[in-house]
C-alpha cells in the first residue's frame, strides 16, 4: 500500500487552492524558509510580491505533531468565505520549513514565524496556536506585542516549565515527550492520538495581559495532557483581559474533534476585529 500522505498531500493543496489560498515560501535569513499558505488576493500576479491585507489578518499556528494545513483543515475552510485573511504557516522542522541553525527555542520559532508575516506585508494579526503553536505564540507576543492584536489558544499553556511538564508527563503515563510525541509504531501513533481526544474515532491502520488586548482561551474538557486545572490557572495569571470556554466532550486535539463548536466560538470571538477593521 502506497503512503498515505503522499496521497492526501496534493488532494490537500488542490483544496488549498480551490478555496484561495496559495503556498508561498518565504527565506526569513539565508539557510532559513518558512513555507505558508497565505490569500491568493495578497500576493501581486505580477512579481509575487505581498500586497498588505484588506481584511484583519488571522494566523493559525499548529502544535508538534502535524503540519499547519492538517492541524487547521476545518477552520480555514470554515473562515474562508467571512471576512478574515488567513495565514497558516508551518513552523520550522515541520511541512517544508527548514533551517540549518542549531536553535530548537520557542523563542527562535517566534523570531521566524513573525519576520515571516511581516515580508508578508503582515503588521498586525489575530494569532490562534495549538499546544506547542500556543507556546511560540505567547512567546511572539511577548517578544511583538505591538504585532499580536489578540489571541485564541487551545490546549496550550504559557510555557512549558519543568513542574508543568512532569505534571502532564504523569497525566498521560509518560516519563519523557520523545516517547509520546515521537511514536515508532502504529500502536504507539494510536495512543498518541488517542491521549490527544476525548474519543478517539475509529480509524484504518495506514492512517495512524498583560501586554494583549484580548487573549481567548479555547479548550476540550477532557484534555488529558493539559487539563482544566492547567487552563484555569493560566488564565488566572493572564488577568482580567482573558476569558476562558470549554468545549464538551473533547480533548487536546478539540479544533479537529469539534470543529463545528470549535469554528463556532472562534469566530464569534474573531467577529469583534472584522467590525474594530471595518471602523478604522
Amino acid at each position: 500500500m502506497g503512503n498515505i500522505f503522499a496521497v492526501t498531500k496534493p488532494i490537500l493543496h488542490g483544496v488549498m487552492k480551490a478555496v484561495g489560498m496559495t503556498s508561498q515560501l518565504v527565506e526569513i535569513e539565508p539557510g532559513t524558509t518558512m513555507h505558508f499558505w497565505v490569500p491568493t488576493a495578497s500576493i501581486h500576479p505580477n512579481n509575487k510580491s505581498p500586497n498588505k491585507p484588506p481584511k484583519p489578518a488571522v494566523v493559525f499556528v499548529h502544535g508538534f505533531v502535524a503540519n499547519g494545513i492538517i492541524t487547521w483543515i476545518f477552520q480555514l475552510l470554515s473562515l474562508r468565505s467571512s471576512d478574515f485573511a488567513v495565514y497558516i504557516p508551518d513552523l520550522l522542522f515541520f511541512g517544508d520549513s527548514i533551517t540549518d541553525r542549531p536553535q530548537r527555542s520557542t523563542t527562535f520559532q517566534a523570531e521566524c514565524l513573525a519576520k515571516g508575516m511581516m515580508k508578508l506585508g503582515v503588521e498586525k494579526f489575530s494569532l490562534v496556536g495549538l499546544s506547542y503553536g500556543g507556546m511560540v505564540g505567547f512567546k511572539l507576543a511577548q517578544l511583538y506585542p505591538h504585532v499580536v492584536e489578540s489571541m485564541v489558544m487551545s490546549s496550550t499553556v504559557i510555557e512549558m516549565t519543568e513542574s508543568i511538564s512532569n505534571a502532564s508527563l504523569k497525566n498521560i503515563g509518560f516519563t519523557n515527550w520523545p516517547d509520546y510525541l515521537l511514536p515508532k509504531t502504529v500502536s504507539g501513533l494510536r495512543l498518541l492520538l488517542s491521549i490527544g481526544s476525548h474519543k478517539l474515532p475509529w480509524l484504518p491502520e495506514f492512517f495512524y495581559r498583560d501586554f494583549l488586548e484580548r487573549i481567548y482561551i479555547l479548550c476540550g474538557d477532557d484534555d488529558k495532557i493539559f487539563n482544566m486545572t492547567f487552563s484555569d490557572n493560566m488564565k488566572e495569571k493572564l488577568g482580567e483581559n482573558t476569558t476562558i470556554q470549554y468545549i464538551k466532550n473533547a480533548g487536546h486535539l478539540v479544533q479537529l474533534e469539534r470543529p463545528c463548536t470549535y469554528n463556532h466560538y472562534l469566530k464569534k470571538f474573531l467577529s469583534n476585529l472584522s467590525t474594530d477593521f471595518a471602523n478604522m
